[in-house]
C-alpha cells in the first residue's frame, strides 16, 4: 500500500484571482466597490420594504428576504478576500474554511429557492389575480419562507458534515478567491466518492427543480401578457418579467456553467473568475433590477430619504 501524508489540517491558502502584485490594489479596489454597493443597495431596499406599510405584501416581503440573502451571500467571501489582498497573506484557518463554505452554501441554495418563490408569486398575481390574496396568505408565504430556508440549511449542512470526514495532505492550496466545496474535496487524501456522488446529486436536483419552476411560471405569465390587449400593458409587463428573467438567467447561467467548466476542463482559475459574476455581480444588480423599474420602491424610497 502506497503511505500518503495525512496531516491535522490547521490552515488552507487562498491563491485568489490572480497573483499578480500589480493587480492586487486593482482587485481591492474593484471588489470594495462592489461589495459596497451590494450591501448599502440591498440594505434600502430592505429599509423602505420595512418602513413603508404600502410595502407589506409577498411580492415584497420575498424581496426583502432575497435582498437579506445577497448581503449575507456575498458577506461570506468578499471581505475575507478584501483581508487577505490588504494584510498580503493567503491564509484562511480550517474551521473558517469550513464556517466559509457552509454559510455560501446555505445563503446560495436560500438564492435559489427564494427566487422560485417569487417567480411563483408573480405567476399567481398574473395568472390568478381574482385568488391571489387567498393563495398568497400571510401564513401560506411564512411557509413557503420556513421550507425555502429549512432546505437551505439541511442541504449545506449534509455536505459540511461529509467533509468532516475527510483527511487532508499537505498540499492546501485553493486556486479560488474562497473556499468553494468542490475545490476543498478535490484536496482530500482520503476516498472522496461519498462526497462527489452527494455533491452531484443534489447540483443536479437545484439545476433542475428551482430552474423548471421558475421558467415554467414565467412561461404562464408571458402567455398572460400576450392576452393583455393595451400596448402599454404589455411593454410594462415584459420589461419587468425581462428584468427579473435576466436577473434569473445570469444567476443559473453563470453558476451551471462554472460547475460544468470546471466538471470538464479541471481548470480552478478560469471558474474562479467565472463565479464572480453569481457569487458578486449578481447580487450586486438585484436590487437596480427589482427596483428601478418599480414605482413603489421608487416613491418608499423618497419618502424614506426626506
Amino acid at each position: 500500500m502506497e503511505s500518503r501524508n495525512y496531516t491535522s489540517v490547521s490552515e488552507f491558502f487562498l491563491l485568489g484571482l490572480s497573483e499578480k502584485a500589480e493587480l492586487q490594489p486593482l482587485l481591492f479596489g474593484l471588489f470594495l466597490s462592489m461589495y459596497l454597493i451590494t450591501f448599502i443597495g440591498n440594505l434600502l431596499i430592505i429599509l423602505v420594504i420595512i418602513t413603508d406599510s404600502h410595502l407589506h405584501t409577498p411580492m415584497y416581503f420575498f424581496l426583502s428576504n432575497l435582498s437579506f440573502a445577497d448581503i449575507c451571500f456575498i458577506s461570506t467571501t468578499v471581505p475575507k478576500m478584501l483581508l487577505n489582498i490588504q494584510m498580503q497573506s493567503k491564509v484562511i484557518t480550517y474551521e473558517g474554511c469550513l464556517s466559509q463554505m457552509y454559510f455560501f452554501m446555505m445563503f446560495g441554495v436560500l438564492d435559489n429557492f427564494l427566487l422560485t418563490v417569487m417567480a411563483y408569486d408573480r405567476f399567481v398575481a398574473l395568472c390568478h389575480p381574482l385568488h391571489y390574496t387567498t393563495i398568497m396568505n400571510p401564513k401560506f408565504c411564512g411557509i413557503l419562507l420556513l421550507v425555502s430556508w429549512s432546505l437551505s440549511v439541511l442541504d449545506s449542512l449534509l455536505h459540511g458534515l461529509m467533509v468532516l470526514r475527510l483527511s487532508f495532505c499537505t498540499e492546501l492550496e485553493i486556486p479560488h478567491f474562497f473556499c468553494e466545496l468542490n475545490q476543498v474535496v478535490q484536496l482530500a487524501c482520503s476516498d472522496t466518492f461519498l462526497n462527489d456522488l452527494i455533491m452531484y446529486f443534489a447540483t443536479a436536483i437545484l439545476v433542475v427543480l428551482p430552474p423548471t419552476g421558475i421558467f415554467f411560471s414565467y412561461s404562464k405569465i408571458v402567455s398572460s401578457i400576450l392576452r393583455i390587449s393595451s400596448a402599454r400593458g404589455k411593454y410594462k409587463a415584459f420589461s419587468t418579467c425581462g428584468s427579473r428573467l435576466s436577473v434569473v438567467s445570469l444567476f443559473y447561467g453563470t453558476s451551471i456553467g462554472v460547475y460544468l467548466s470546471s466538471a470538464i476542463t479541471q481548470n480552478s482559475r478560469d471558474s474562479a473568475i467565472a463565479s464572480v459574476m453569481y457569487t458578486v455581480v449578481t447580487p450586486m444588480l438585484n436590487p437596480f433590477i427589482y427596483s428601478l423599474r418599480n414605482m413603489d420602491i421608487k416613491q418608499a424610497l423618497k419618502n424614506l430619504f426626506s
